[in-house]
């Protein structure tokens, strides 16, 4: 009897060791894929957590942050709606981390442990195809006040191209709070920057004499906050940016209370000529607090919470690509949804808890497509009490629409495509459907979907360190057929390529995929 209860133990034991909570074998991928990329060397987090020690000193804020949903710092309901890049950890992720923590963190085999993200020092798109700078370093005076700057990069650009991605990289991250980008084709900016003896210019909204309501005609490319990987767009869709035009870059500097300088630049990805042939321009529409939008006007009194209700009615056939909601200090809350004709409703982003400190610009995992009719609600919510501990007045001030930190806002940009057939059907990423299990395989790719293929379809794949990869195409005789990524950079995990097959003509193709001891290949059919 002793002996059988002495083998229960034993095989209990072997249980519970198997079963701990370790570093080498859990926390350590969840830690590299979701927090390493800005905690660590030379990014925005303030601690490095990049291996074993680093993560263990800041167990127990770790374990704090991630149960309460403050990092990491992805503030959209993701039972809401879902886009690309999400940075969201399950439940289950969480309830590791805790359990980590609460066991001692233990760090197991070392020999367990994936290897570091092989984060790229500049450019994690790859190499650029224009890189613009600041002509000199901007000094942002320590005196705890925002200041919004402009400058004026010229592109030089000869012809117009078809920009694919746009980069921004902050010179000092301590201090770029955000940044917008314009493309100015008459020189506005510039004559504006001349007349003013510093560098740049101060301005808020639009760089034409500061009026909210300009910024509606002016082309806007993707912006920066920190964070966020920039997203290229999907085959087929970009923006023109026009010969001889200039790029105006808004930076947000945030209040600092000592003096720091700053010289940021912006990397430029153009269509490739190999690409599927451009057909469609990514456009704008940015929802603002006129009356005729949220039907009053934008005013916050002072120990009041307010919620303001705009819609806009979309005048013909679009498909959604992304969104950017933003607002101040006094924020709350943002919901979005559309309404379409036929009466169904679909939903675009809600953030419950609004933080100033993290907001960007979210880019769906497929085309929300708007018939013309369709009426896209944004209800904005902002809390001007003592209450609110992110209030900057005490007592409660009145406010409006402003450019100061202290000031409020209801901005909303929407990025749109015009419609085209088959839009409802266009997927960037899902989740896989496929019999092949990847689990126990390092690298490895599923099977393109759909296959055969006559327009649009998904490369999606699995590599078990982070680094920069190429993806190209190929015939079966071994041809190159075209880039679909070059040296961009991908974390450990699962991920999605979209592309078109379109120009194709009927017959076998290949993608394949390159990295550090890493080849991977993957057969599909054109129709």
């Amino acid at each position: 009897m002793k002996k059988v209860a002495y083998l229960v133990l034993l095989c209990w034991m072997g249980t519970s060791v198997s079963a701990q909570v370790t570093y080498a074998s859990d926390i350590a991928e969840i830690i590299y894929t979701h927090c390493s990329t800005c905690h660590r060397p030379g990014e925005i987090g303030p601690m490095n957590l990049t291996n074993y020690q680093e993560v263990k000193a800041w167990g127990n804020m770790i374990s704090y942050v991630t149960s309460n949903n403050i990092m990491p710092p992805w503030k959209a309901d993701p039972n809401y709606s879902t886009f690309l890049e999400e940075n969201v950890l399950s439940q289950a992720e969480k309830d590791k981390i805790e359990e980590w923590v609460n066991e001692g963190m233990p760090e197991g085999n070392p020999d367990d442990t994936p290897p570091f993200p092989d984060f790229p020092d500049g450019s994690v798109l790859g190499e650029p195809d224009l890189v613009l700078e600041m002509e000199e370093a901007w000094l942002h005076e320590g005196n705890n006040q925002d200041d919004y700057r402009y400058f004026v990069l010229p592109t030089g650009l000869l012809e117009d191209r078809v920009v694919k991605a746009v980069e921004f990289r902050p010179g000092n991250s301590k201090i770029v709070h955000h940044a917008l980008i314009f493309e100015d084709t008459e020189g506005i900016a510039a004559a504006k920057d001349e007349a003013t003896p510093e560098y740049g210019f101060s301005g808020f909204g639009s760089f034409n004499d500061g009026d909210p309501g300009g910024i509606l005609t002016q082309k806007q490319f993707p912006g920066y906050v920190p964070g966020q990987k920039p997203v290229r767009y999907p085959d087929g869709v970009g923006q023109v940016l026009q010969a001889g035009a200039d790029l105006v870059v808004q930076i947000h500097y945030a209040p600092w209370p000592i003096d720091e300088s700053d010289q940021s630049s912006i990397n430029i990805f153009f269509m490739d000529e190999d690409e599927e042939m451009w057909e469609r321009e990514l456009n704008n529409h940015i929802m603002l607090p006129f009356q005729q939008v949220i039907g009053e006007q934008f005013f916050i009194f002072p120990n009041v919470e307010k919620t303001f209700h705009g819609t806009y009615t979309v005048p013909i056939d679009v498909s959604l690509v992304n969104i950017a909601p933003h607002m101040h200090l006094l924020g709350t809350k943002w919901e979005v949804w559309m309404e379409k004709p036929d009466g169904e409703i679909v939903n675009l982003i809600h953030i419950p808890d609004w933080d100033f400190n993290w907001q960007g610009s979210f880019y769906f995992d497929q085309y929300h497509v708007a018939p013309a009719g369709t009426v896209i609600h944004a209800v904005a919510g902002y809390d001007n009490t003592s209450a609110n501990p992110n209030n900057p007045n005490n007592p409660p001030e009145f406010v409006t629409w402003g450019e100061g930190t202290e000031d409020e806002m209801y901005y909303l940009p929407i990025g749109y495509v015009v419609y085209q057939d088959g839009d409802e059907d266009v997927v960037f990423e899902s989740d896989p459907v496929s019999t092949v299990d990847l689990k126990d395989i390092p690298n490895g790719m599923y099977p393109i979907r759909p296959n055969p293929v006559q327009d649009y379809a998904l490369a999606r794949f699995k590599i078990e360190k982070g680094q920069a990869l190429d993806i190209r195409m190929y015939d079966m005789k071994g041809q190159y057929i075209r880039s679909l990524r070059k040296g961009e950079f991908f974390n450990m995990g699962e991920h999605d390529i979209h592309f078109s097959s379109a120009s194709l003509e009927k017959g076998m193709y290949v993608i394949q995929i390159v990295g550090e001891g890493i080849q991977m290949n993957q057969v599909f059919v054109k129709q």
